[in-house]
Parts: structure tokens; C-alpha cells; sequence
């Protein structure tokens, strides 16, 4: 990832993860997963929201605020599918 993370990262994602993991109890794989973005999408414009004056200044960065965390997915999503590429057998062939 292009930042470092703190102590408590990967425990805070993992809550998220779980979570979602207990949703497939009820819902199917593609439900959860659209449900997990939208609450991700939710909260990074509350998040940013936080960090105007007005709506007028948030508009203003509205393009910018997007690419950022464009950006941050994109490369979450690159290191986390090459992990599975170089593990797909550990992680998907696993017995539970």
C-alpha cells in the first residue's frame, strides 16, 4: 500500500470483512459485496465532508476528492488481488 498503517489496521478491516462474511448467511456473495461498497463509498463522503467550510468548497474539490480515493482503491484492490493470485491455493483450496 502507498501508506504505512498503523497498529490497528488490518484488525479494523478484518471487523469489516467478518462482517460481511456473517451477511453471506442471509444474502448472496454479490448482494454483500455491493452493500460493502456502497457503505465504503457512504462514508468516505461523510469523511470528506468533514473537511469543508461549506458544500460550495466541497463542490469545488468534488473531482479531486473522487481520483483520491480512486486512486487509494485502485491499488488496494491490485496488491490485494496480486496476494491472491500468489496464494490462490492456500486461500481458495483450503479445507475450513
Amino acid at each position: 500500500m502507498t501508506e504505512i498503517v498503523d497498529d490497528s489496521f488490518y484488525a479494523r478491516a478484518d471487523a469489516h470483512i467478518n462482517l460481511s462474511n456473517e451477511q453471506l448467511n442471509d444474502v448472496g456473495i454479490g448482494k454483500v459485496s455491493a452493500s460493502m461498497m456502497y457503505s465504503v463509498a457512504r462514508f468516505n463522503a461523510w469523511v470528506s465532508a468533514r473537511g469543508f467550510e461549506s458544500a460550495s468548497d466541497m463542490s469545488a474539490a468534488r473531482n479531486e476528492t473522487i481520483d483520491y480515493f480512486l486512486i487509494q482503491y485502485r491499488e488496494m484492490l491490485k496488491d490485494n488481488l496480486d496476494d491472491y493470485i500468489a496464494n490462490f491455493e492456500k486461500y481458495m483450496r483450503a479445507k475450513p
